[in-house]
């Protein structure tokens, strides 16, 4: 299955400048219970915002630039490339950013995606999510607190047959 995960404002604002719009701790935790032992594919800006390579995932890292290498990653020049090169009997993760999201969510089976209850300026939307193709089947609405400074529901969403 092709899943698309991504945390996205009620505009669909995702980044601006090659940065997350706001910090949410339950948020990152949950992208680390489901992303874990999984292949998981981006762009290349998305890559290189990271400290360094997230743990136990393989990463998949789409590019145009030619002679891009990361240790321990895979490098695809397109979403087609990316996911063949993932296992097809397993879940695989589409991390972003928004262009890579707007290639890939004609492939998707699914989108696992927090919304996070404001609207930001941004420069990196994520596509609208169509609900003449997807069903929402689950959400579960999340208060601010100390450790978030906004409210969010995490959803999920599955192509509709």
């Amino acid at each position: 299955m092709i899943i698309i995960i991504g945390a996205v404002a009620e505009n669909n604002a995702l980044g601006k400048n090659n940065n997350l719009l706001w910090h949410l701790p339950n948020d990152f935790k949950h992208f680390k219970e489901v992303t874990s032992g999984h292949h998981i594919i981006m762009g290349r800006k998305t890559f290189e915002s990271f400290p360094k390579p997230l743990p136990n995932r393989t990463h998949v890292i789409i590019t145009r630039q030619k002679n891009f290498l990361k240790e321990g990653c895979i490098v695809a020049q397109d979403i087609g490339k990316a996911v063949s090169v993932c296992p097809s009997n397993e879940d695989i993760y589409i991390i972003g950013g928004g262009e890579i999201y707007k290639q890939s969510i004609d492939l998707a089976d699914q989108l696992d995606i927090t919304l996070v209850h404001q609207s930001f300026e941004a420069d990196v939307y994520f596509p609208e999510i169509d609900l003449k193709i997807w069903e929402l089947t689950s959400e579960s609405f999340q208060p601010k607190d100390e450790k978030h400074l906004f409210d969010y529901t995490f959803q999920t969403f599955v192509r509709k047959k």
